[in-house]
């Protein structure tokens, strides 16, 4: 991991921040291509390339669904509906709180209701990692919402099969369509829709560089939710944290892929020095080492603050998906961060549970943008729809300003709709 004394937090960022990848781009942009114009065909050549997979039918059947409930164990299937339950109860609590408005006044109804999307897919990474934990988090806001088609993808094995486990979460979840695809044909294929795959209204869930990059370009023709890229974790602790728990979280999410990001802020260096000799010295016995150690080797650093108030600075601007307070009194520290993905407060609250069971969502906007949204729920499958209603007398209340816009803006026609009707 890097060393970084931090005298600004401006140019520290300025170093951290990874530059755009052209080549991938246009990779990603000539997949979208392609699986516009060929649609299924291209689809099945791209999944025979990139996941060795040659499936039939790129739709889950009912047998295989039945098939994966014997491939799971009893302990797995409450732990799928323990995590259901949990995050059905936190959204639900959100969605009480949309209430209808109605407002009126001086002749001019307006109604803003809460509605549902018709549809939503939810794309769950697969291949060599499995993540039945994501269709939870995906799915169980659209079902709170009310969307009508949820549909969920995710990339097969070398023998064309989705993850058993993966398969019977979303069957308790509520998935009414799964297909076995994944990368950037995924994403183009829900965008546009082809043969065998019917387009949806929007696309949500995390996923590798592939997928991050084509939900980003094809924004423009279908709804996402958010960049949801590779894992970040930073954790902000002082001289009080114990370096054992800070070495342990940062494994628990560099153990994801080797490009996730993983460091710690703190204004200790007694601190940095006992985590950086525990990670050298844990590193090299646990399950996935060489994942974790790439990941740290790639992304990881540790940030030498003078103070708290700059560790607070530097994770505002940082925006990471997660950030955890070891400190003394992480309450305090909690209520001056504006800008992360997901803010957890105190030493026993790990993310690792957080992506799982703590009853909060763990599909999360990375690369900085953890400065403008939070995480992923069921507002995100919901639309606010208005609808207005306008007396003549109402219209002619503003005549007289409307002409004054009209004029300034030099869209007399505009004018002339209201004049017209009185």
């Amino acid at each position: 991991m890097k060393i970084i004394a931090v005298k600004d937090t401006d140019s520290v960022l300025e170093s951290l921040r990874p530059q755009p990848d052209e080549n991938l781009k246009r990779k990603v942009a000539a997949i979208i291509s392609d699986v516009q114009r060929r649609k299924d065909k291209a689809l099945r050549e791209y999944e025979k390339r990139f996941s060795k997979a040659n499936p039939k039918s790129f739709k889950i059947t009912r047998a295989e669904i039945k098939d994966a409930y014997a491939r799971v164990s009893r302990t797995q299937i409450e732990a799928i509906r323990l995590a259901k339950k949990r995050l059905e109860k936190s959204e639900n609590l959100i969605k009480k709180q949309l209430q209808d408005i109605t407002l009126s006044a001086d002749g001019i109804k307006i109604n803003k209701t809460f509605s549902p999307l018709d549809s939503v897919a939810c794309y769950i990474p697969g291949g060599k990692a499995r993540y039945p934990s994501t269709v939870v988090m995906s799915v169980i806001p659209a079902k709170v919402a009310g969307v009508k088609r949820i549909v969920a993808v995710s990339p097969a094995n070398p023998k064309g099969m989705v993850d058993p486990l993966t398969l019977v979460a979303a069957d308790i979840c509520g998935v009414n369509e799964f297909y076995k695809i994944g990368g950037a044909q995924a994403i183009a294929a829900l965008a546009y829709g082809t043969q065998s795959i019917p387009k949806v209204d929007k696309i949500v869930g995390p996923g590798g560089m592939f997928v991050t990059i084509a939900k980003s370009l094809l924004s423009s023709v279908v709804s996402i939710d958010m960049i949801a890229g590779p894992t970040e974790l930073a954790i902000i602790a002082d001289s009080s944290a114990d370096p054992a728990l800070v070495a342990v979280d940062l494994i628990s999410q560099a153990e994801h892929s080797s490009d996730t990001t993983c460091c710690l802020i703190t204004n200790s260096k007694f601190l940095k020095e006992q985590v950086i000799k525990l990670l050298k010295k844990r590193t090299d016995s646990i399950p996935r080492a060489d994942i974790v150690k790439q990941s740290f080797k790639n992304n990881g650093f540790v940030a030498i603050c003078k103070t708290e108030a700059q560790m607070i600075d530097l994770a505002n601007n940082l925006a990471p998906e997660h950030l955890e307070i070891m400190t003394r009194n992480p309450q305090k520290i909690a209520g001056k961060i504006r800008s992360a993905g997901l803010v957890l407060v105190g030493s026993n609250t790990p993310s690792s549970a957080s992506d799982y069971l703590l009853g909060s969502n763990h599909v999360l906007p990375t690369s900085g943008f953890g400065k403008t949204r939070g995480s992923l729920g069921v507002l995100d499958y919901m639309k606010l729809q208005t609808r207005i209603e306008s007396s003549k007398n109402s219209l002619a209340r503003i005549s007289k300003y409307m002409k004054a816009f009209t004029d300034a803006e030099g869209l007399p026609n505009h004018y002339e709709a209201v004049r017209k009707r009185l």
